[in-house]
């Protein structure tokens, strides 16, 4: 009966997923809404940006972009990148490892801790590391008496960041991981293969796209991150600055055409890590919609 009953439900796509019906009107007012949204709060800006950037000619558009403290900022903000997103994907592998694989006390506190980043302000988690590590901080004495300085360097810049891009790779893995289970590990485990060889054989193999996913996601906040950094970094031109704080200190110059122009480097960045991240997206999904097709 229930070997029936699975097969008629596997037969009939229209129960498992019952289309919505909308009148053309209402379509029409929702595509309405969305197109208007997306033009004047996405479109326009970005054109804009383009436009001002280009406002004052080709050269002074390089020129802006070529210069030494454009340079170091960007150079700055792709070492930021490198460092946290790295270590992210460690955490979020291991968490996401740990939540979905294991059963274990206090796990919707850790999910909540997972979590707590995206509640609290970036400004507010820059001033909490200057509370802990700053001159007159809990830890500063004791930093200071060893010579290790972590407020206004790239060490802070690069705490800062990890922590509000923290959960992305975390949150993009956890539901998947949950949602394949611990079937196929356990089977590998019943066959005499280890730890390791199970997460390198089985599961990785499992969420490669979806870790990719949540990799793209944390290196596009990573390079735009602008409040947490801000606050740790000191804006040391030439040092401290990556690329959204060079972009307030030109617009702050009253240089509207630089900033724009260094501003304009940050939307390609985030069209190149959009389509990327679609490509991906379409791998992704076309994996599990493949992977389901064959296991019917």
């Amino acid at each position: 009966m229930s070997n029936q009953l699975t097969s008629e439900l596997r037969i009939s796509p229209a129960i498992r997923r019952p289309h919505l019906s909308e009148s053309p009107a209402i379509r029409v007012l929702l595509i309405g809404v969305t197109l208007v949204f997306l033009i004047l709060l996405l479109v326009l800006p970005l054109i804009t940006i383009f436009i001002q950037a280009f406002s004052k000619g080709v050269w002074v558009y390089f020129a802006s972009l070529l210069d030494p403290d454009a340079m170091s900022a960007i150079r700055l903000t792709l070492t930021v990148a490198l460092i946290a997103v790295p270590m992210n994907v460690l955490f979020g592998l291991s968490a996401a490892w740990l939540v979905s694989k294991f059963k274990f006390r206090g796990k919707s506190i850790l999910l909540t801790l997972i979590d707590l980043p995206f509640a609290v302000s970036p400004v507010i988690a820059g001033l909490v590391f200057i509370l802990l590590f700053g001159g007159r901080g809990w830890f500063g004495p004791w930093l200071a008496d060893h010579n290790i300085q972590i407020i206004f360097t790239l060490s802070g810049m690069v705490i800062a960041t990890i922590f509000v891009t923290s959960p992305l790779v975390a949150r993009e893995l956890i539901p998947l991981m949950q949602t394949q289970g611990t079937q196929e590990e356990e089977a590998a485990a019943s066959l005499g293969a280890k730890g390791w060889r199970i997460f390198f054989r089985v599961t990785l193999p499992n969420i490669k796209w979806g870790l990719l996913y949540g990799i793209i996601l944390c290196n596009a906040r990573a390079m735009g991150e602008f409040g947490a950094v801000s606050v740790v970094s000191g804006h040391i031109s030439g040092l401290t600055n990556t690329i959204p704080l060079h972009i307030q200190i030109l617009y702050n110059e009253y240089q509207f055409a630089a900033s724009f122009a260094v501003a304009s480097l940050l939307v390609l960045l985030a069209v190149i890590t959009l389509i990327v991240k679609s490509v991906f997206e379409w791998k992704y999904h076309g994996h599990g919609i493949h992977k389901e097709s064959g296991e019917r």
